[in-house]
């Protein structure tokens, strides 16, 4: 039997009753067997300046720990201004250096957007993917994920009401699956970086 994959999940809005949030937990709860899901937030890392590399804050090093235990990213973010949030990109900034040691070197991601709009946050999709690409991490292509109309899809409790949008996140969660399975260096490796 393989081993249990962990994916750090990585929410690009800080908002507790948020709908990336939401979407977010309804793909851990659809994903097969075999995969652990860590939130890993990112509202408390200060701002990326490289003149505190001399003395990391704590937040930033805690941030960089986290993800480098986890063998995938799951980024699941709102749009804002056609674009990621500036607090998903700072912490995309935070993981990234020094350079040299980014912690999302390598490792298979997947992006997640969503909008209370019909267009599912293309633009903030196409953004982050481009980051993706130059910290190379492979990053799941098909079936993109663009969640439109985000704000309809709970109850008042949080729990996803809509039957297609539940059956598409489940089939995305088996493809990331065996994404993570294909593409994720080996623990060893992992450990050595």
């Amino acid at each position: 039997m393989s081993q249990t994959q962990t994916v750090a999940v990585i929410v690009g809005s800080l908002r507790k009753d948020s709908a990336s949030r939401k979407i977010a937990k309804a793909v851990e709860a659809l994903s097969p067997p075999g995969v652990a899901f860590r939130f890993i937030e990112i509202g408390a890392l200060p701002h990326f300046d490289q003149d505190l590399e001399a003395a990391p804050p704590q937040a930033w090093t805690d941030f960089r720990e986290q993800v480098k235990a986890t063998d995938a990213v799951l980024f699941v973010t709102p749009e804002y201004n056609r674009s990621v949030p500036g607090v998903l990109k700072n912490a995309i900034d935070v993981g990234s250096r020094p350079y040299g040691q980014s912690v999302f070197n390598g490792k298979p991601a997947a992006v997640i957007s969503t909008s209370a709009g019909a267009l599912g946050g293309f633009g903030a999709n196409h953004h982050l993917r481009q980051s993706l690409a130059f910290l190379n991490m492979p990053t799941l292509n098909q079936p993109e994920a663009y969640v439109g109309n985000s704000l309809a899809l709970f109850d008042e409790h949080g729990e996803l009401v809509n039957e297609s949008t539940a059956e598409f996140l489940r089939a995305f969660a088996t493809t990331f699956a065996a994404w993570i399975a294909q593409h994720a260096p080996a623990r060893d490796q992992r450990q050595a970086a």
